[in-house]
């Protein structure tokens, strides 16, 4: 009987772990997964809970221990600290070698710092992995106040957990609000009003320029208008970079991360990428090159375990959508909304009287066509506006039927003459 294809996965993260699964389902070949990080696969969008005391550490594990020896996934805990693409070997630390017949590279990200002088004390740190968290417990022990600096995401996040300690936060955002360059300017404004009301401190259009420490540990920060704030914890959260530092002066050919074709692969044979750490060569239209979320490396995964199994398929995650939340406002988006729209393309913005809701909507002012949506504090349907955006319906048809696409019908009953009626009145006026 013929030895099975080996396919051996770095990185245990959603993207190595659906393809695993997958891989599993359709096949008897050999999968081993490689992480530094866990013993087991974990939710890492749920990590913060832990912190907050919502949820204890099992609890972040979608599958019960036994499910990997049952489907025969064998898991390995170690760095693979070099590639050698000729040989199809893994050298990984301890002096330990694994060889591989196809070789999934799904590594995830690493928090993005500045490179300014003293990020290195103790008491600076990001939030991407189990071990950040780990070290946030113990940076804020005996934490009297913390600044973060930037306003994507994990700074919402990081913010939100801290806050829940009542530790005071100060948010340094480089734009006029929070996450600016994702966000329409006045989606980002409403975002920052909503922070704001939680007792976070933002100082908007401010940069960080000196960190000040004392016997090794963090003390204070300057910012660009001179100020010093002091703190005992300071959160790194300008964005994630590809965790792909191990590749250098290998033949794996990377950029900002590592370059991959519509079918997922690598410039070498056997060698494919996904996830976070992916880069795509041609990005497909109306999409990043690098996305760095959670569905799209799901996606990914599913992809490259059927191409792996000869079933190839280019790699294609439809219409763009996202969800996250910030306090307890919970944000959506699908297709594209701009944060800089050019000159095909406008926004309607309505926003609740109350403070808790809002919306803009984007089109095309030449033909009314739909291109996307942005909602908070608002539940959507995304199969509703997955199948408008596809089937390129106008703004009005999409007013018209908001209440196909609301998890809550009761929202509609209360606002949705509302929305009609301030789109008439501030988007179809007659110019002067």
């Amino acid at each position: 009987m013929p030895t099975p294809e080996h396919v051996v996965i770095i990185g245990n993260g959603v993207a190595g772990i659906t393809a695993a699964r997958h891989i599993r389902r359709i096949s008897d070949k050999k999968i081993t997964v490689i992480s530094a990080e866990s013993d087991y696969f974990f939710s890492r969008t749920a990590l913060m809970y832990v912190y907050m005391g919502h949820m204890k550490w099992e609890h972040l594990k979608p599958y019960e221990d036994w499910f990997w020896e049952e489907n025969r996934i064998e898991l390995k805990k170690a760095r693979v600290k070099k590639i050698e693409t000729a040989s199809k070997m893994l050298f990984l630390e301890a002096e330990e070698k694994m060889s591989y017949d196809k070789l999934i590279l799904a590594t995830g990200s690493v928090p993005r710092f500045l490179g300014i002088e003293g990020e290195d004390l103790s008491g600076v740190q990001g939030l991407v992995s189990k071990q950040d968290l780990e070290l946030l417990e113990e940076n804020t022990r005996k934490c009297r106040s913390a600044v973060i600096v930037g306003g994507g995401l994990i700074g919402v996040e990081l913010a939100e957990m801290l806050h829940t300690r009542n530790i005071p936060v100060t948010m340094l955002i480089r734009e006029k609000a929070f996450w600016q360059n994702a966000l329409p300017l006045k989606d980002a404004q409403f975002i920052s009003r909503h922070i704001e009301s939680h007792g976070i401190k933002l100082m908007h259009e401010t940069e960080l320029k000196k960190i000040n420490g004392q016997n090794g540990r963090v003390r204070s920060i300057e910012t660009s208008s001179g100020e010093e704030i002091e703190c005992d914890l300071l959160g790194i959260s300008v964005g994630v970079k590809p965790n792909i530092a191990f590749l250098e002066g290998s033949e794996i050919e990377t950029d900002r991360g590592i370059l991959v074709d519509e079918y997922l692969q690598t410039n070498v044979s056997d060698i494919y990428a996904i996830g976070d750490c992916a880069q795509h060569r041609e990005p497909i239209k109306g999409r990043k090159d690098i996305e760095a979320v959670w569905y799209t490396a799901r996606m990914m995964g599913e992809t490259v375990a059927q191409i792996i199994c000869g079933k190839p398929f280019k790699y294609n995650p439809g219409n763009w959508f996202n969800s996250a939340k910030f306090f307890d406002i919970e944000y959506q988006t699908y297709g594209n909304v701009s944060a800089n729209p050019e000159e095909d393309e406008q926004h309607f913005h309505w926003e609740h009287r109350d403070g808790t809701k809002a919306m803009t909507i984007a089109f095309d002012p030449a033909s009314s066509t739909f291109l996307g949506i942005n909602t908070y504090g608002i539940r959507m349907r995304h199969e509703v506006f997955d199948r408008w955006l596809t089937e390129k319906r106008d703004l009005e048809y999409v007013l018209r039927h908001l209440r196909q696409a609301n998890f809550d019908p009761e929202f509609y009953d209360r606002h949705e003459k509302e929305i009609f009626s301030s789109f008439k009145e501030n988007m179809m006026k007659p110019q002067t």
